[in-house]
């Protein structure tokens, strides 16, 4: 079992090196800090199953470094949760084939709510619908997942959580967030505690 679990951490760290590394970054960050940081509107995160349970990742981290950030169930949003959706707001979809049918209803919703609503996109499939309505699609590589099935959402989810991760950082760097600030949404727990005595100092 030592050799197969060594194994499986080679494959998901190679799939982490093979995200392609494209100017779509940039302009995703770019619209990140002009949609919620200049413009005060807010992040709206979605997926479908695994997908989702990134995006929910992505949303609540970035809420703790400055950019005001929600899930949005795709089914639910079909229930009365898409008037969620305020001016200036922009869409994060996470969907690894690129064509999931409750995320490609989400946004066809979601543009007669507000025509103008830009979008991102996370996923496997670049030459899928989502991808080419997007205004910027960042691709996971669409790795092989590491599920001796593979099917189960395994490597793909590690290189979407991966991507969320960058999005975060450079956008901490765009937007100049400090501990001070950091602090100031961490009251509890060991993070609330270290931040506000790195403040002290």
């Amino acid at each position: 079992m030592i050799e197969s679990i060594k194994t499986l951490l080679n494959k998901e760290a190679e799939a982490v090196l093979n995200i392609p590394v494209t100017d779509a970054y940039e302009k995703a960050v770019e619209l990140i800090v002009e949609q919620i940081h200049v413009k005060k509107g807010k992040l709206v995160t979605t997926g479908m199953g695994k997908a989702g349970q990134i995006a929910m990742n992505i949303a609540t981290t970035f809420c703790s470094t400055g950019i005001p950030s929600v899930f949005l169930h795709p089914s639910e949003a079909q229930h009365g949760d898409l008037g969620v959706f305020q001016e200036n707001d922009l869409l994060l979809l996470i969907s690894n084939s690129g064509k999931t049918r409750e995320i490609v209803e989400l946004t066809q919703l979601s543009r007669v709510l507000n025509p103008n609503l830009k979008f991102i996109v996370i996923t496997g499939n670049p030459d899928s619908p989502l991808a080419h309505e997007s205004n910027v699609c960042l691709c996971t590589g669409n790795p092989k997942e590491v599920c001796i099935l593979g099917m189960t959402p395994t490597t793909s989810t590690t290189a979407m959580t991966v991507i969320g991760d960058i999005l975060v950082v450079e956008t901490m760097k765009q937007t100049e967030f400090t501990i001070a600030e950091y602090s100031k949404r961490h009251h509890g727990g060991y993070l609330g505690e270290k931040s506000r005595k790195i403040c002290e100092k």
